[in-house]
């Protein structure tokens, strides 16, 4: 691997780094105005920068060939392609928003898997951002930084992405989750801590092929949405658990019923979480994780095969909880287990993969990370 002096040529002025994040519970609830609780972690984007004074910005990455290079007053939406958007669209928003970071020389490593549903763009947006802020000692808000990567995200690379990522890789910190509210904009960092009470997370990459992600993702929005509309609020956040039923009841659609029925019962189910989490009862919260999954397999069905197994196969196993995280149709499984049976509970969905003809899964330790910070 290239060192940031064989890339630039420079030593380098410091580092800086951003996690990815894993959802514990609420899931397709943010554009619905909702509740969503994630973790980062320990996973991250590290960007070592050092200094330009010609306006102009070079990135280059230890996973790809070549250094990319730009000038920050001709970066327009679109400009710059390929994974280098995520760096050109954090430089500029952050030109747009009047923050004077001047040129820079950027090199970019990773231990985040990409395309495993764990925000590896987001952490990306933000560790650029924090990089190019840092080198010139500029503070900004963390939820301000996340929301400039989003709005980066949105508007630069052209992704139509909610805020829970860049919040997550800004504000989160160890030993807890993010508690966000979406509709309030406001968070609460909420005890979460399994190896203290003898339990591990699990985090398993189901390796499935992601299977028309955006246009699902786009339909399941679409029918969200419709269901606000005909219902006459703003989102359906606004449908109280309490009256779940008799909203159902005014909804001719069967599918259109089943996307409200996940959105309204998985808010709900998120609050219990957090109540649970503030009781010391983290046990507790394994059926919450398992119902969760249920939701999204029958009433939003954005599983696969291979979510499926793994959860199945891991509940078998003795998980005390088990769900997909993320945007669905591939991506990851969270499973909550006794730190005991981890390994037992991973080797049971290995050997269920090779049953069945997927591909091995992998594994992360999810251990509730920090934020984003400088790294050195």
């Amino acid at each position: 691997m290239s060192s940031f002096e064989d890339v630039f040529g420079t030593t380098p002025d410091g580092r800086w780094r951003a996690p990815g994040r894993v959802n514990l519970i609420g899931e397709h609830t943010d554009y619905n105005d909702g509740l969503v609780l994630p973790i980062a972690l320990p996973n991250r984007i590290l960007v070592t920068a050092s200094q330009r004074d010609d306006g102009r910005i070079a990135v280059a990455s230890t996973g790809h060939r070549g250094v990319i290079e730009f000038a920050i007053d001709e970066l327009t939406p679109g400009s710059v392609g390929d994974w280098a958007a995520y760096p050109a669209g954090a430089a500029w928003i952050l030109q747009e928003s009047g923050y004077p970071i001047g040129g820079a020389n950027l090199l970019v490593d990773s231990d985040l898997p990409s395309g495993a549903g764990l925000s590896s763009s987001a952490a990306l947006l933000c560790a650029t951002s924090v990089a190019l802020l840092g080198l010139r000692d500029i503070e900004v808000d963390p939820g301000e930084v996340a929301r400039l990567a989003q709005r980066a995200e949105n508007q630069y690379v052209g992704a139509p992405v909610g805020l829970m990522d860049q919040m997550a890789s800004m504000c989160c910190t160890a030993g807890h989750a993010l508690y966000f509210d979406i509709r309030a904009m406001s968070t609460e960092q909420i005890p979460f801590d399994p190896a203290a009470d003898d339990l591990a997370l699990l985090v398993v990459d189901v390796k499935a092929p992601h299977r028309h992600v955006d246009g699902e993702y786009a339909a399941r929005r679409k029918s969200c949405e419709q269901a606000a509309a005909e219902l006459g609020v703003p989102a359906l956040r606004s449908i109280a658990f309490e009256d779940l039923d008799a909203a159902l009841d005014r909804l001719p659609d069967d599918v259109v019923r089943r996307r409200v029925r996940h959105v309204v019962t998985e808010i709900r189910r998120v609050e219990d979480a957090v109540a649970l989490m503030q009781a010391g009862r983290l046990r507790d919260v394994g059926p919450l994780f398992t119902a969760s999954h249920a939701s999204l397999r029958d009433d939003f069905e954005i599983t696969v095969p291979e979510l499926d197994v793994a959860v199945d196969t891991a509940l078998a196993a003795g998980a005390l909880g088990a769900r997909m995280t993320g945007g669905g149709f591939g991506g990851c499984i969270i499973a909550l287990t006794e730190a005991s049976a981890a390994d037992s509970v991973l080797a049971a969905i290995e050997k269920a993969f090779a049953e069945h003809g997927f591909n091995a899964p992998s594994a992360l330790a999810a251990t509730p990370s920090a934020g984003a910070s400088r790294a050195d």
